[in-house]
């Protein structure tokens, strides 16, 4: 792949995770302790999020943001394969969810995004959080060139005609910066589909099309709550493609591929754990940050299945500074899932019941039920950086340095986390269990 230029913001740069989604160290010092018994520390050196999250208001949401991610991924983890997803758009789109529900079904949805204050402090929390996140498309001094492209829009789509209450349209307009739009879903639901799903593509820069396959939606949809997001981030140090060399990686059923091997000696944050490293590679003004989980071969299946938020706050807290002698692969990949299943796991039952589900906030009538949550995700990392897509539709339907680098090759199914360091905010979470998916 070659080096993508970053390109400007796409349009307005609008409120999607909530503060839920903040992960500030010293939000979660209790967990950090636990797993510290774990997980090996190789500093004690601390991170800034905690008092940078105070200091804007947003500590207290932060460890529920957080298990919802790793919920979210745990539940969707059992399927094989390659897997990415976006808690950060998931998230915006069930906040707007959440608006318009009432009673057990609110209460389900709130239970499900961990959200365990007041659901109306939801739009006071996305638009501080929009200000603190619009901020990392211009990196700071002492850091030249690129800064990231960060986009992030939502959208709502009624049946023409059909009624909203003005509170709920006021809400989603001003907390989440959601445009009402009319379609006629009822006499032309293809129409609609194809018109929702190029407002996606356009939003993420055509790398996700057709968020909304055939058949879900149809002529009793009454109305679809989009979320889009589109980041593309050049490293703080890009490998050189000079260094790039084809290298076997090892598979979960023992076979090899061939892969792209990027090569890079650096200063990087990382640990060591017995069972496993982990790493942090940094984006261009050194805010947002990959972090990658590599486990012992023979045991990704075991480490995938225990990663929990306090799992992960653990290896966090662990990074401490080393020369690594970096082996990384290329991979570009689409992920596609409803999330029915998983949603429903994780306790947001109601909501997808005709007979219980509680949308009163929506139309004043309980006529509204959720068919369908369908989220899609495109990532792919080279030699320059990091671009990153994904997209939600909820459609509602009627009723310490050493002298020598350590050897880091990842040539093992992996796990990663695109976070903002500052407020800890995770973005996206993924695995790679074959940078080469099947053609």
């Amino acid at each position: 792949m070659t080096r993508r230029t970053v390109k400007p913001i796409l349009g307005v740069l609008c409120l999607t995770l909530v503060a839920c989604l903040l992960v500030g160290a010293g939000c979660n010092e209790d967990a950090n302790r636990e797993t510290e018994r774990a997980v090996t520390t190789v500093s004690e050196e601390p991170e800034a999020d905690g008092a940078e999250l105070v200091a804007v208001g947003l500590c207290v949401p932060a460890a529920a943001g957080r298990t919802f991610a790793f919920d979210l991924y745990r539940a969707l983890r059992t399927e094989p394969g390659n897997l990415f997803v976006s808690p950060y758009s998931v998230f915006a789109a069930l906040a707007m969810t959440l608006a318009g529900a009432r009673g057990v079904t609110a209460a389900q949805i709130a239970a499900t995004l961990r959200w365990d204050a007041d659901p109306d402090a939801l739009g006071a929390a996305f638009a501080a959080l929009d200000e603190t996140l619009s901020a990392r498309g211009t990196p700071a001094a002492p850091y030249e060139g690129e800064g990231f492209a960060f986009h992030v829009v939502n959208a709502m789509w009624t049946q023409a005609g059909f009624p909203l209450l003005e509170s709920f349209v006021a809400a989603l307009e001003t907390d989440y910066r959601a445009g009402l739009r009319e379609l006629d879903f009822a006499r032309d639901p293809s129409a609609a589909r194809r018109t929702i799903n190029d407002w996606v593509a356009e939003q993420t820069a055509n790398r996700i099309v057709d968020l909304i396959p055939e058949g879900a939606i149809d002529t009793l949809t009454r109305l679809v709550l989009t979320n889009a997001i589109y980041f593309n981030a050049p490293w703080l140090h890009p490998f050189d493609p000079e260094r790039t060399t084809t290298e076997s990686f090892a598979l979960l059923d023992g076979g090899r591929v061939d892969v792209s091997m990027m090569h890079t000696t650096e200063s990087l944050l990382y640990a060591a754990w017995d069972g496993g490293v982990a790493f942090e590679l940094p984006y261009n003004g050194n805010e947002l940050a990959m972090i990658v989980l590599v486990p012992d071969e023979g045991t990704f299946d075991a480490f995938d299945a225990a990663l929990t938020v306090e799992i992960f706050d653990g290896v966090v807290a662990s990074l401490a500074s080393r020369s690594i002698a970096l082996g990384f692969p290329r991979f570009t990949f689409v992920y596609a899932a409803s999330l029915v299943d998983p949603l429903t796991a994780l306790g947001m039952t109601d909501a997808f019941d005709g007979a219980r589900a509680d949308f009163s906030g929506i139309t004043g009538e309980r006529d509204l039920v959720v068919s369908d949550v369908l989220h899609k995700a495109f990532v792919a990392v080279d030699e320059a950086g990091t671009e990153a897509a994904a997209a939600t539709a909820v459609v509602f339907r009627g009723t310490g340095m050493p002298i020598e680098p350590v050897v880091v090759t990842v040539d093992r199914p992996f796990l990663f986390v695109v976070r903002d360091r500052p407020t800890g905010s995770v973005l996206f979470v993924g695995r790679v269990v074959s940078p080469q998916p099947p053609q």
